[in-house]
């Protein structure tokens, strides 16, 4: 495979659409949420994200609404302003045992230490983990089109995180997100095992002075 350093917008906007492919649960109870932990730490890696209802007023800001967190066949959807960050979430995120991948994890992380206090372990870092393949590129929707050929759809970004219901069309943005940064990982690492991948050659351009 031949991976790119970046890739520019307008060829991302032309490429097919990244779809999550598995189930999506919303958990909106910590009972619901105690079930999802208990699947959820018997995968080895997962990938996570997460929501915040933008403000559209100045000096206004929200407590992060949702947490996306995704196998490769289900993500969990933890409406977070329903029913805080429970102690099974936190335990999930704590534990160095599962392996959690995201992009700019920081800022998630942030948000996150302000609905409770955690000490995050086992992550990985998309941002800085793609450096090491010559990806120079930062953003999630370009990182995927380097190695998948597909775009993210970033329609739902601004919607409201904390309304009563979630639309399908909320769900699966947020559930591809988290399910995506699994993705990039997961290929990125088999290309690491199999060694079949090469960085593109720029061009470049010489100017002659005479």
């Amino acid at each position: 495979m031949i991976i790119r350093r970046s890739i520019n917008k307008e060829e991302v906007k032309d490429m097919p659409k990244a779809v999550f492919p598995g189930q999506i649960h919303v958990v909106q109870t910590p009972q619901e949420a105690e079930r999802a932990v208990a699947y959820l730490k018997k995968c080895s890696i997962l990938g996570i994200d997460s929501e915040t209802r933008p403000s559209f007023t100045k000096g206004q800001s929200h407590k992060v609404a949702l947490l996306q967190i995704s196998s490769e066949e289900h993500c969990f959807l933890f409406r977070l302003n329903l029913t805080g960050l429970t102690l099974p979430v936190i335990t999930l995120l704590e534990t160095p045992a599962v392996t959690k991948v995201g992009l700019s994890l920081r800022d998630d992380f942030m948000m996150l230490h302000k609905r409770a206090p955690f000490e995050q372990r086992g992550c990985i870092e998309l941002q800085e983990y793609v450096r090491t393949f010559g990806i120079q590129d930062r953003s999630l929707q370009k990182i995927y089109a380097i190695l998948f050929g597909e775009k993210i759809s970033k329609s739902q970004r601004l919607s409201n995180w904390e309304a009563d219901v979630l639309t399908p069309s909320q769900q699966q943005y947020a559930a591809t997100d988290a399910w995506t940064c699994l993705n990039i990982y997961n290929r990125l690492q088999e290309l690491k095992r199999t060694g079949d991948f090469e960085l593109a050659i720029e061009e470049s351009c010489h100017t002659t002075t005479l």
